[in-house]
């Protein structure tokens, strides 16, 4: 038993790119004829990329990965399209995870300073009186 592959994000057709032209298509003429991208650059709007992925399901829940594209489609100031380019695999980076702590802020206590550093900070709340509560039983002093 095999199961076909499956495509993720949005891969765009040969026959769709050969249809924008740069210095003449626009960001509505884009999204009319690929769609919404992807994700859009961080910090302007000028970098639109288009991710795909297609990828095989393999015994255990791993996924084998058969291809992998990114065009990426840049506009300038106006809105127009001034390039299209496309990354696979092979321009791909390998990163590095770095494993180490974060410092926050504050003191650095051991477990017997947490426990006793309360200690003498409150002061104790009066205690109430409750021998002078007439509010049930007979309606007066309480006896014994």
């Amino acid at each position: 038993m095999s199961f076909p592959p499956q495509t993720r994000g949005n891969k765009i057709d040969e026959d769709q790119l050969a249809q924008l032209v740069p210095g003449t298509s626009t960001r509505n003429d884009v999204v009319a004829l690929v769609g919404s991208p992807t994700q859009k650059s961080t910090f302007d709007d000028s970098t639109w990329l288009y991710i795909s992925e297609v990828t095989k399901p393999l015994i255990g829940a791993t996924q084998e990965i058969r291809d992998q594209n990114v065009v990426v489609m840049t506009f300038d100031q106006k809105g127009v399209l001034r390039g299209i380019s496309k990354r696979g695999a092979a321009d791909a980076k390998d990163v590095t995870v770095v494993d180490r702590a974060t410092p926050s802020p504050g003191n650095d206590t051991s477990l017997l300073s947490q426990l006793l550093g309360n200690v003498g900070r409150f002061s104790a709340s009066p205690i109430s009186d409750t021998s002078s509560n007439t509010t049930g039983g007979t309606g007066g002093a309480n006896k014994f």
